[in-house]
């Protein structure tokens, strides 16, 4: 069967014929697997967790059927990370794991809906808890991650949401999505004063960070007493340094999210508001097909930042359906 594998740290996977896996009903014949941050960092050497050992095959998750006919979106028992991953024609996995998907979603939406969706959606709704009277600061908000976690602050109806990225361009298309402000990741040194008067002057009440580095440092500065942060990655860089008088005197609170932390009724729920969300259009989630022909082309593309890409081994729409809002015509 065909499959993308991984041969050299910092490569791109290659197309290759690997065998069938025989585990009885744990068998999920994959429609489209989602490429993220993470498996880049994972096929790069830089995940903290390590990799596989060499070959493998990388991706993280999928949406596919499961042997008896349900689809599903599988994530996590160590898929890419510690062992053989999602970019392969059929996976091993435990059926019971798998979280339901409805038949008339469509499969690359489902899963670009995953791992950067649902990090951005609960880090709004289950971490920070955003209401009404949040100024919410989303660092990174060109992203998968940060667009979720700006739209999630609009939907739960925060005061004002701010975004903050390095592309002009990028930056604008998020008033689109919601942004009250935008802010330009650049000029460090009046970083802190900027994020804080787009926020309104008084600085943001949340957080939402997918960097850490020296944006987190500004952000850190700018924040509004009583301020949580959200933790959720380190594009910027893996440390930071944080004032104490900032962090004590203005009793900030600084929260973790990892998607691998979550229980699998955790994953489940976010998951499935964000699709429900996303199928009706009040989440928009861009991403871009490849086949599975073009996984190197589709790997470079998300190692550069430029948006998601998802990658289809099976057409994954049902006969009769359409694709969901967030659909981006194939290349």
């Amino acid at each position: 069967m065909r499959a993308a594998r991984i041969t050299e740290l910092g490569q791109p996977p290659e197309l290759c014929d690997v065998e069938r896996p025989t585990h009885g009903d744990a068998i999920v014949e994959v429609e489209t697997v989602a490429l993220n941050p993470l498996d880049i960092a994972i096929g790069s050497g830089r995940f903290y967790g390590g990799h596989p050992p060499l070959p493998y095959i990388p991706g993280s998750e999928a949406v596919g059927r499961s042997r008896g006919g349900k689809r599903v979106y599988i994530f996590g028992e160590g898929l890419g990370g510690k062992r053989d991953g999602t970019l392969v024609e059929v996976v091993a996995f435990p059926e019971e794991a798998g979280i339901p998907v409805p038949d008339e979603a469509d499969a690359a939406l489902a899963v670009a809906c995953g791992i950067a969706g649902v990090a951005g959606w609960r880090s709004v709704a289950d971490r920070a808890e955003v209401g009404g009277n949040d100024t919410v600061l989303v660092l990174a908000a060109t992203g998968t991650v940060g667009s979720v976690a700006l739209q999630a602050a609009r939907l739960l109806g925060a005061r004002r949401v701010v975004a903050a990225g390095r592309h002009a361009e990028a930056l604008e298309r998020t008033r689109g999505l919601g942004a009250d402000a935008t802010v330009r990741l650049d000029g460090e040194a009046d970083l802190a004063d900027r994020l804080k008067e787009a926020c309104g002057g008084d600085g943001p009440t949340v957080v939402i960070d997918p960097v850490w580095g020296e944006p987190l440092a500004a952000a850190v500065k700018a924040a509004a007493p009583g301020a949580r942060i959200v933790n959720l990655g380190q594009s910027a860089g893996p440390e930071t340094t944080l004032t104490s008088s900032d962090v004590r005197g203005k009793q900030l609170t600084i929260l973790g999210h990892s998607n691998f932390a979550l229980s699998r009724d955790e994953l489940a729920e976010s998951y499935l508001q964000l699709l429900d969300h996303a199928g009706a259009g009040r989440v928009r989630i861009d991403y871009e097909r490849f086949p599975l022909e073009r996984v190197a082309e589709a790997w470079e593309r998300q190692a550069a930042g430029d948006g998601k890409a998802v990658v289809e081994l099976a057409r994954g729409r049902v006969p009769g359906g359409s694709p969901g809002p967030g659909f981006d015509s194939e290349r």
